[in-house]
Order: C-alpha cells, then sequence, then structure tokens
C-alpha cells in the first residue's frame, strides 16, 4: 500500500511521516489553511531521504507556474486538484516525473481519465481537504488498468474498510491525522499509519520512472549524513 501525507506545513511533520512509513508527502501550493511557500516546501524537501516523493498540489494554477513551481521547490511530482484539462496536464507530464490527476468522486470526466496521461488518479470528495466522505462505489468508475488514490475522510477507523471496498493502489490522508490544519497529531499519524500499512501489506507496485517502495522500518534522519 502506497500512503500519502498531505498538508505538510513543517518539517517535524514531513519526517515523522518518513519515520512511519509514509512513501509521499504533500505540500498544498493551493488556497488552503495548509498551504505553504514554495521555499519552506523546498528546505523540507532537503531534508527528505531520496526515495521519499514530494508532491506538489495545486488547483487551476497555470501550467507553466506548476512546472516551475515543482522544478524549484525540488518536487518530484505534482498532483493537479482543479480543472485542468487533458492537454495541460499531458503537458506537465512531460516535464515532471510524475502527476496525480485529482477529480471528486463520481465527476463524468473520469470515464475519459486515461486521455490525461496521468501516473495516478486521485479520488476524493467535492471539498478537498475537508475530510467529507463520499460513496466508495464511485471508484468503480475509473477506467480498468489506471493506478487509484483514495481521498476524503479516511483516519485510522475506516481505512483498512477503504481499501478492501476500493482496491485502490494508494490512500491519501490530511485532516483525518491533524489536531489543526497544517498540524498533525503523532498519536493519529502513528494509528493511521499501521491501520494503512496493515490493510495491503503485499505492497503496490512501482514502475521504473518512480522509485522503488521504501523497505519496512523507520528511516532515522539523525544520521543522514
Amino acid at each position: 500500500m502506497i500512503v500519502k501525507v498531505c498538508g505538510i506545513t513543517n518539517e517535524d511533520d514531513a519526517l515523522l511521516s518518513v519515520a512511519l512509513g509514509a512513501d509521499l508527502l504533500g505540500f498544498v501550493f493551493a488556497p488552503s489553511p495548509r498551504q505553504v511557500a514554495s521555499q519552506v516546501a523546498a528546505d523540507i524537501v532537503k531534508r527528505l531521504p531520496p526515495e521519499i516523493v514530494a508532491v506538489g498540489v495545486f488547483r487551476d494554477e497555470a501550467p507553466k507556474r506548476v512546472v516551475d513551481v515543482a522544478l524549484r521547490s525540488g518536487l518530484r511530482a505534482v498532483q493537479l486538484h482543479g480543472h485542468e484539462t487533458a492537454e495541460e496536464t499531458r503537458w506537465i507530464r512531460q516535464r515532471v516525473p510524475m502527476v496525480i490527476k485529482a477529480f471528486p468522486a463520481g465527476d463524468p470526466r473520469l470515464a475519459r481519465a486515461v486521455d490525461y496521461g496521468a501516473d495516478v488518479v486521485l479520488l476524493d470528495g467535492a471539498r478537498p481537504g475537508s475530510g467529507n466522505t463520499w460513496d466508495r462505489a464511485l471508484a468503480d468508475e475509473v477506467p480498468a488498468g489506471l493506478r487509484v488514490m483514495v481521498a476524503g475522510g479516511l483516519d485510522a477507523t475506516n481505512v483498512a474498510a477503504v481499501v478492501a471496498r476500493t482496491r485502490c493502489w494508494g490512500v491519501d490522508v490530511s485532516s483525518g491525522v491533524e489536531k489543526s490544519p497544517g498540524c498533525k497529531d503523532p498519536l493519529e499519524l502513528r494509528a493511521f499509519m499501521a491501520a494503512a500499512l496493515a490493510a495491503d501489506p503485499g505492497g503496490a507496485d512501482w514502475d521504473g520512472a518512480h522509485p522503488e517502495p521504501r523497505s519496512a522500518g523507520p528511516y532515522d534522519w539523525e544520521d543522514d549524513t
């Protein structure tokens, strides 16, 4: 199971997420209580081990700015969370190593999700970051053969059931492990990571364009030289 912890705003939360087993960390550049400046994200990314994928989250931003911010911040992936067209998404994908294209569950655009050329399709609620849940049966509308990441209302109590119902490639959590917007709760984060990783102990596939899944065990950043 691939796990993305989103809404990272500080180094402590980033390193704790890594130590607990997160594969991807999300930095929100769209208007949000969790929004971070590109320099803040860049400073945090420098402290991450090389196998961790830092993801910039954008919404209805000019494609050129998406690429510029990603490169300037040292991000290896972007998540497009707005009304980006298939053409814009493909243009960005030609310039960054990995693209996650987000859709609200039930969005009619899902029928042609393959046209976007994204590496991962993310399903979320109508209001990203709100913590609202949605009918998980809507995950069946994603065309076969695409990697699906699920977000929206996930926490330690329901992630296993969501993984079982959607057979998703990955999960994305933000508000479900917070004590306040942009500030993670260590106990909630630990519980979520344990439940998510236990829900799919076999792991998930990564292709040659992306880093291999992390090995089991914590990462000791104090020993990093």
